[in-house]
């Protein structure tokens, strides 16, 4: 079976964990391309893993008829620009969250990739994590019956650099993006409304940039039921993921899973390990999961399981969260875009 051929954007840590898991764990697929605006990131990574060929800038990897894909892991602001030069190109595309966080320029990048007829993935890689598969697949065969509430607890064990807090977007287009996402996919439902506080309380500087550090979040579904988010950018525990859907018949919960389930059990208690502090460990499996999924897609012709609208929709929440934040209300979906009434 010959391999799909990948080419990758962007050599910085997301872009070089995808390049390893294609070169040690996904043998359907082959790197044969990377590239980065720093030259010599993109040497190095292609140095490493044997990739044939790197370059600074991705006009070589779109013109090369031979690349079937490409996965864009360079920065937010790139994202929507690139997306829309690989679907000229014909490529099949894989794109790191978010697709932009201009909503304009994201219904650009998907015209272009509906009009080339070329596959988008996004990635949301959570919705790849076993467990929470799982609790989605038990949602979805009514093992708990109509749900009524969702909790979701995100916590980071410490706050990005504050460079990248300035370009991120802000906490809800940044860290919460992931639970609005993994709101919709477990609920199997769309939000119509949210209500979002927050507060500075972890990092002073966090609140001098115009961000805040901790937040918490109300959604109320088209369906009737509700879901809770609590985000905090500090958990001095370590990495901390959960998240329970509770309905007419009982409830599914996802705990934080722990490097080993030895117990040390003495005068003083019982101890455990210490809970991961890095979402690449967190995710490790979830991170192979989607690329595997995606180049499956490519190789069926099925549509990607996050689609672009899956991509979009997610900042939209984001923007109607910030929104309630600023101005101390609920906010429906359709004040941000009126098209999500269709």
């Amino acid at each position: 079976m010959e391999r799909i051929r990948i080419g990758i954007i962007g050599a910085g840590r997301i872009g070089r964990l995808h390049a390893e898991n294609l070169t040690y764990h996904i043998p359907e697929a082959t790197v044969v391309a990377i590239a980065d605006v720093a030259p010599q990131a993109a040497e190095e990574c292609a140095h490493d893993l044997e990739i044939p060929r790197a370059f600074e800038g991705p006009t070589p990897i779109f013109e090369d008829r031979n690349v079937e894909a490409v996965l864009i892991c360079s920065s937010t602001d790139t994202h929507a620009s690139l997306i829309e030069q690989a679907a000229e190109a014909g490529k099949h595309i894989f794109c790191e969250k978010p697709i932009a966080l201009d909503l304009e320029a994201i219904d650009r990048a998907l015209e272009a990739v509906k009009k080339a007829e070329v596959l988008l993935q996004v990635g949301f890689n959570r919705r790849f994590d076993p467990n929470f598969r799982r609790a989605q697949e038990l949602v979805t065969q009514g093992a708990i019956g109509k749900p009524h509430v969702l909790r979701i607890t995100s916590r980071d064990p410490e706050p990005p650099p504050l460079d990248y807090i300035k370009v991120s977007g802000g906490i809800f287009l940044d860290m919460t993006i992931h639970d609005f996402d993994m709101a919709r996919f477990m609920m199997g439902d769309e939000v119509e409304e949210v209500y979002a506080v927050g507060a500075v309380l972890v990092d002073s500087r966090i609140g001098e940039l115009g961000d805040i550090d901790t937040a918490a979040v109300t959604l109320r579904f088209r369906g009737g039921a509700m879901g809770m988010i609590d985000n905090s950018r500090r958990a001095v525990y370590g990495y901390d993921q959960r998240l329970e859907v509770f309905g007419e018949k009982g409830s599914v919960v996802v705990q934080n899973p722990k490097p080993d389930t030895a117990v040390i059990s003495d005068e003083q208690g019982d101890h455990t390990s210490p809970l991961m502090h890095f979402f690449v460990e967190r995710y490790t499996d979830s991170y192979v999961a989607e690329i595997k999924s995606f180049i499956e897609c490519i190789r069926t012709g099925k549509e990607p399981p996050v689609s672009g609208l899956d991509g979009k929709i997610p900042v939209v929440m984001g923007y109607a969260a910030k929104r309630s934040y600023e101005e101390h209300r609920p906010v429906r979906l359709t004040e941000i875009d009126p098209g999500l009434a269709l």
